[in-house]
């Protein structure tokens, strides 16, 4: 497999999948994005609506091809380009009313009584945001031949997308007061998540593209980041009930899997995540305001310490740290903040080759 945009490639899938294995072939991956030398101009368009915009897929497949050109891909940071449709497409497709901003998404609430909307709130593959984000992937996929990878759009399936499909305070009160009701959606739409997965994981497959999404890891097999952000409202005990048999179900589902994990409102779930036998690594996102990896060693030590890979955004000044107090396997360097050119960027790549 080939990618212009990424000659070498094949070392770098090498290392991604040692990295799944909590293995070494030379060094933890390390991704590096620096600005190109030469650049080609990337087209602009005006619109009179944000939705317009988001929609013109053929233009924005273009755009990403476009800005992807100017930029280098080093050490092990790859050339992906994904259908972004915002992050509750997912629920979109199932029903829920969609508004388009600037930068982001955000959705409407499609169940306000159990009894009577809750069977309606179902994918529609007849869904024009559906059809659209196929389309998408499709143009990226004509952009990408031979030049760059094609990942995944969005998805949030289980507690997100409850949360989404019913608003997230009253869901929270379901829990309680219709407990029987928010199973038996989750279950449901479990299952049709899987499906509408393999839409797209079969569309890439097809075109001989790895698997990968907004998280730039990738793998020949199913690959995924399972994620509750809902769950930082809720006590172990509701988690544990209601979403992690979901989550369990999930990544049994894929064949490598990474948890997203957002904000310290959810690390009460964290050793109960760690004890899922088919989660391979976990994405710890502290949130604004909570940046340091002073702060957050002991966290990364217990991922460690229960064999799951561990996703690092870091600075340089932070790298002594991170060699004194965590074992190189399983770790990947997903950004190193104050990599400015190559020269940098190769002893940065060195000191981690000759970190043991």
């Amino acid at each position: 497999m080939e990618f212009r945009l990424k000659p070498d490639f094949e070392k770098t899938r090498e290392r991604y999948a040692a990295f799944w294995e909590r293995e070494i072939i030379d060094r933890s991956p390390v991704s590096i994005v620096l600005p190109a030398e030469q650049t080609v101009p990337v087209p602009q368009k005006d619109y009179k609506t944000h939705r317009e915009r988001w929609l013109d897929i053929e233009f924005r497949a273009e755009v990403m091809a476009k800005e992807m050109e100017n930029r280098i891909y080093y050490g092990d940071a790859l050339p992906i380009a994904w259908p972004n449709m915002g992050p509750e497409i997912y629920s979109a497709w199932c029903g829920c009313g969609y508004e388009f901003g600037e930068t982001t998404t955000w959705s409407e609430p499609c169940i306000t009584d159990w009894e009577t909307d809750a069977d309606k709130a179902v994918f529609n593959p007849e869904h024009p945001l559906f059809k659209a984000t196929v389309d998408f992937t499709n143009a990226l996929l004509e952009y990408g031949k031979g030049n760059f990878i094609v990942g995944l759009t969005d998805l949030h399936p289980g507690g997100d997308h409850l949360a989404a499909l019913r608003d997230p305070q009253q869901l929270a009160i379901d829990l309680i007061e219709y407990p029987e009701a928010v199973k038996a959606k989750l279950e449901e739409s479990q299952t049709e998540f899987f499906k509408v997965y393999d839409v797209f994981y079969n569309i890439l497959r097809e075109h001989d593209m790895p698997i990968t999404s907004w998280t730039p890891l990738i793998h020949d097999g199913r690959y995924y980041i399972p994620s509750n952000d809902f769950s930082c409202m809720i006590s172990t005990e509701m988690f544990n009930e209601f979403f992690l048999p979901g989550i369990i179900e999930e990544c049994k589902f894929y064949d490598r899997s990474i948890y997203h994990l957002d904000g310290p409102g959810a690390l009460r779930h964290l050793d109960t995540l760690l004890e899922i036998p088919e989660l391979d690594a976990v994405q710890w996102v502290c949130g604004a305001g909570n940046e340091g990896y002073a702060r957050w060693v002991e966290v990364y030590q217990k991922i460690q310490k229960a064999g799951k890979g561990i996703q690092l955004n870091i600075t340089l000044e932070e790298l002594p740290m991170v060699f004194e107090t965590l074992k190189p396997e399983g770790v990947w360097f997903s950004h190193i903040e104050g990599i400015k050119d190559k020269e940098v960027a190769d002893r940065v790549i060195q000191r981690i080759t000759d970190w043991r």
